[in-house]
């Protein structure tokens, strides 16, 4: 035995578990050697698994295609326009996947689903979980002891620094500001339809953090005033926005005429963003790119449940997910590692992706992804590689996002935007180039409340008898709190069944929380016989939303 921790390993083939399985005179599985492992782990925060070479082994070589995309379209149903994406002119992504809407195009690999996890049956063992042990269980804290043992264990890649995030928005100030100190603001953002509406599983939030320079003044000082300018200044260059309002800015302690009125005073808009201020004046400003050493902190949480019967963010984590941006690119140079991208998907390459040590993947668009699960016990352990290579589709490789990210685009504009996720009055704002609100949009495209088009209850709520998206009805909800929240029987039976998951450890067979198989999944993919999507059903979509200071 050895501690299984990521290591710089080069450009090694991906090997896939299935293939090694044979090995040593038909032994177990290594996958399942190394799920019977994690289901011992009672205490470990770095797993204890079975030496194998190479490290890179994984059961599903093309995990980081999600479950999502095997959704049956059935010749009429879109959800796949939320990805994948043609180039938007000006922006660094260029990956140009649009055409995954309308066909599908797996590897031989990929043409199977390995998430087994979404054909089996919960009911079962939900059944017997009562009500009050998943509220104790979703109400109890696993984050604060996280960063304690990761630091006895030597842990060496980013260590939870961001005091009391379990407690969710009581840790930061009105304007979203970590109370710790520690640099992490959090900003309130429209959740991506649909994985990450509540009704189908999970609460999270984002929060972002700056290098150092952008939160100093040119003497080295920090300063809440510069910070905010930057933060401003970077919302906008990402957004692709020449002007935005801000939190309240003393231009005097920047030293710059930051809303061209001549005069330097307290403001709260910025029209000059062409470039960072205080200790960051001299940085590179690039559209639509994070600048080095940008950190985004991201926490998937069951669903909460109040108890007025309210839904918001448990105290409990799922994960705890970490990216941090190395290397800055260029537009050419990002371009030029798309096509490379798409070189190798066309010459039949399964994905590649770097180990940096405890630091995660590498996904070689400059930035590291890592991140924390939880064990068996319900403590947050480090993701085993395979767990991790589940993040780095959505995190490479489609063409809907902006510099890897997707929160930070759909964040609420300005000001008002800066503060934790509260989903209540906010408005279902359309995206950039649409007059619908996105949320109606989706549902009228997708005959469904999730990608998988299987949840009842978003039914129930928001659908014709016929099937159609209720438009009236879904245009006349006060928010997206009542458009996307669930029941507190539903949040009860969803929360019940990722418990079961957790138990069974085998997220490598997927973590969507389903108590029974959605009935609108394949299990098998032939490119060649798939039906396809008519060209009318093809859809172009921007990630942002057009809210209402810049409609």
């Amino acid at each position: 035995m050895a501690y299984f921790r990521l290591f710089l390993i080069g450009t090694l083939g991906l090997f896939t578990l299935a293939s090694l399985a044979q090995q040593g005179g038909g032994e177990t599985p290594y996958h399942e050697q190394i799920i019977a492992l994690l289901k011992q782990q009672k205490t470990a925060v770095t797993e204890v698994l079975p030496d194998l070479h190479p490290k890179r082994t994984t059961f599903n070589a093309e995990a980081p295609i999600p479950p999502q995309c095997y959704t049956k379209t059935d010749g009429q149903f879109n959800p796949c326009y939320v990805c994948h994406q043609n180039e938007v002119p000006g922006r660094e992504n260029t990956m140009n996947d649009g055409g995954l809407q309308i066909a599908y195009a797996f590897s031989d690999v990929g043409m199977t689903n390995h998430w087994a996890n979404l054909f089996e049956d919960r009911s079962e063992a939900v059944a017997k979980i009562s009500d009050q042990e998943i509220l104790e269980w979703i109400d109890t804290d696993n984050y604060s002891t996280l960063a304690p043992r990761l630091k006895k264990e030597g842990f060496e890649g980013w260590i939870p620094d961001l005091e009391n995030l379990q407690l969710g928005a009581e840790a930061f100030d009105e304007y979203g500001f970590a109370r710790d100190g520690s640099g992490w603001v959090a900003f309130n953002y429209k959740p991506l339809p649909s994985t990450f509406w509540p009704t189908n599983g999970s609460t999270d939030d984002v929060m972002i953090r700056l290098d150092d320079a952008y939160r100093q003044t040119t003497d080295g000082k920090y300063s809440r005033d510069v910070y905010a300018a930057n933060l401003a200044i970077l919302e906008a260059r990402v957004k692709g926005f020449t002007e935005i309002s801000s939190l309240p800015v003393d231009e005097k302690v920047i030293g710059k005429d930051l809303n061209g009125d001549g005069e330097l005073g307290t403001i709260n808009r910025i029209s000059d963003v062409s470039s960072y201020v205080g200790g960051a004046v001299n940085r590179y400003v690039n559209a639509y790119i994070y600048p080095v050493n940008t950190e985004f902190l991201h926490t998937v949480r069951y669903v909460g449940i109040n108890s007025d019967g309210s839904i918001g963010v448990s105290r409990r984590m799922k994960e705890v997910r970490y990216m941090k941006k190395w290397k800055e690119f260029g537009h050419q140079g990002y371009a030029r590692e798309y096509e490379l991208e798409n070189f190798g998907k066309e010459l039949g390459r399964l994905p590649r992706y770097i180990l940096v040590g405890d630091h995660g993947l590498d996904n070689g668009f400059g930035w590291s992804v890592s991140g924390y699960i939880e064990g068996v016990d319900g403590e947050l352990r480090t993701l085993t590689y395979e767990e991790n290579l589940f993040c780095m589709g959505c995190h490479s490789s489609i063409g809907a996002t902006i510099d890897k990210t997707f929160s930070f685009p759909r964040k609420v504009d300005g000001a008002a935007g800066w503060k934790y996720i509260d989903l209540k009055g906010m408005p279902d704002a359309p995206n950039m180039g649409e007059l619908d609100g996105e949320i109606l949009t989706y549902l009228k495209r997708v005959g469904g409340g999730g990608e998988f088009r299987s949840n009842p209850e978003m039914f129930a709520r928001w659908f014709t008898a016929e099937g159609l998206a209720d438009e009236t009805k879904i245009a006349a909800a006060k928010d997206v709190y009542e458009l996307i929240t669930p029941s507190r029987e539903r949040a009860l039976h969803l929360n019940k069944a990722y418990r079961v998951i957790v138990s069974e450890q085998d997220y490598i067979y997927g973590r969507d929380a389903t108590v029974t198989p959605p009935q609108n999944v394949f299990d098998f993919i032939d490119n060649e016989t798939a039906p396809t999507l008519p060209g009318e059903l093809f859809f172009e979509w921007d990630i942002r939303l057009a809210w209402p200071e810049n409609k």
